[in-house]
Formats: C-alpha cells, sequence, structure tokens
C-alpha cells in the first residue's frame, strides 16, 4: 500500500507540473486566432488570423527575429569554441588548482547576471561601448562560460584519451588531436552546449534592453515588452500571435537536433581490448 500511495502520489504531482505549463500554453494557441482575445480566452467557433496579420511586419517581428538570432547565434558559437579550449586543460592534464577552479565555475554559475548589470552598465558607458551589439554578445558570452565549461569538461571526460595517445603517435599535436578526435567523438556533447546557451540567450530580456540603446537593435524578447507599454491597453491577440512566432524558431531547432541528441556517446567500439 505504501508503494502505490508513493507512484499515486508522484503521478499526481507529475499531473499538476503538466497542467500547469499546458494552461498558459493552451491560452496562447486560442488567443492568438482570437479577434477580439482578453486574458480569459475561452474556445469558441470564430477563427482568425487578423493577430498575426498585425504582427508579421518587418519592425514588429522579422527584425526583432533576425536580432535574436545573430546574438543568440553569436554567442553560442563563440561559448562552444572558447568552452572547448578551457575544458581541454581541465580534462587531460592534472592541474594543481584544477579543483579549486572547478568550485569556482560552479560558484559563478550561482550568480545572477541581473546582479553584474549595474557594474557592467557602468564599463560599457565608460568605454563608449553602449549599445554595441559585437559588445554586448561578449558579455553575454562570458556570462555563459561558466557552466558551458562545467559541462564541456564532463562530456570531454567521457572521451578515452587512449584515442588521442594514438593520434599522438602518429605524429599529431594537441590541437589536431582536438578538432579531428575529440572534437568529433563528442560533437553531441558540443551540440547541447550550444543549444542551452542558444535557448538561454533567445529569452534573454534583461541584458539587452540594458545594454541596447535602439529597438533597431534589440532582440524579439524585448519587442515582446512593447505590447504592455506601448498600447493603452494589452493587446492580448497579438501578444499570444507574437509569442507563438517568437517560440516558433526554438521549437523547430529542438526537434531539428532531437534525434541527434538521442544518440548517447558510445566509445567503445573505439578502443580496442
Amino acid at each position: 500500500m505504501t508503494r502505490i500511495a508513493a507512484r499515486g502520489a508522484a503521478l499526481l504531482s507529475l499531473l499538476l507540473i503538466t497542467l500547469a505549463f499546458l494552461g498558459p500554453f493552451l491560452w496562447v494557441l486560442i488567443a492568438s486566432v482570437q479577434p477580439e482575445a482578453s486574458l480569459s480566452a475561452a474556445p469558441t467557433l470564430t477563427f482568425s488570423l487578423d493577430n498575426f496579420k498585425a504582427v508579421l511586419t518587418w519592425e514588429t517581428i522579422i527584425l526583432p527575429l533576425i536580432n535574436s538570432i545573430v546574438i543568440s547565434g553569436s554567442t553560442a558559437i563563440l561559448t562552444v569554441l572558447v568552452a572547448g579550449l578551457a575544458a581541454y586543460p581541465l580534462s587531460r592534464y592534472q592541474l594543481r588548482y584544477r579543483r579549486h577552479f572547478m568550485l569556482t565555475l560552479l560558484f559563478t554559475t550561482g550568480l545572477p547576471v541581473t546582479a553584474i548589470l549595474v557594474p557592467v552598465y557602468a564599463m560599457f558607458f565608460r568605454f563608449n561601448l553602449y549599445g554595441s551589439v559585437p559588445a554586448m554578445v561578449l558579455f553575454l558570452t562570458a556570462s555563459s562560460l561558466p557552466f558551458s565549461i562545467w559541462m564541456m569538461k564532463n562530456f570531454m571526460d567521457g572521451v578515452p584519451i587512449s584515442l588521442e595517445e594514438a593520434a599522438w603517435v602518429d605524429g599529431a599535436g594537441w590541437t589536431q588531436s582536438l578538432r579531428a578526435v575529440v572534437g568529433p567523438l563528442m560533437a553531441p556533447g558540443i551540440a547541447v552546449v550550444a543549444i542551452f546557451v542558444f535557448v538561454g540567450q533567445w529569452g534573454n530580456f534583461f541584458a539587452p534592453f540594458v545594454l541596447l540603446d535602439t529597438p533597431e537593435k534589440q532582440p524579439a524578447a524585448v519587442t515582446i515588452y512593447t505590447f504592455f507599454s506601448q498600447y493603452g491597453q494589452v493587446a492580448y491577440g497579438q501578444l499570444a500571435a507574437f509569442s507563438v512566432l517568437y517560440t516558433a524558431p526554438a521549437v523547430v531547432l529542438y526537434v531539428a537536433v532531437n534525434k541527434y541528441l538521442a544518440g548517447s556517446f558510445n566509445f567503445a567500439g573505439s578502443v580496442k581490448g
């Protein structure tokens, strides 16, 4: 009876969590196709794409999505490159302060980005970087590195060092072994880190809102704020339509790589006993 009660409690908890996520999602879908949607949108027989037509403009959705792709994609690429180079010595060499460095990385992952935005904002003004997209990408990369290095190091630990030693015997250097041996074998891990960073920056609102000065440079995560401030009342239908279009690229990216990421790391066939 105790086991049945525990299993029932677990299923009930999962059901409540599912409903908590499913409710807002259904509201977004319903409100996006209702011309006069309100905060209490309900399924009706009326169906219209007017909300999508209203937000499908260059200034409202197209340019912000392009900015989001540029900012999030650049941050993900830079983070993967730097995290990979930083994780390699942590994984392959017996460094004296490796444990202390890893614990420091773990500690910095708990620091909220909003806590350091005030000095970063002052620094951007001091060096005339305010409103610079490349400077903000570098800041986002730096803020994403601690957890990315931690994950990349754990993925790299799963690649047998004997494979690199075989490459070294053939005359390859550490850069060649990292690029030709370690990199391809830990490609799923690299993809996980890249997607983690991309999705995290895709929904980043506060940093672009503070560090970018003009709407032409701001991503879609900031543009969505205009539906609450620009109109006399909240345009719920257009807000829902914008949310559907805004989340579509991230969902498509996840679905596209889901099958690839489903494969586990298997190096058993690469090493002969």
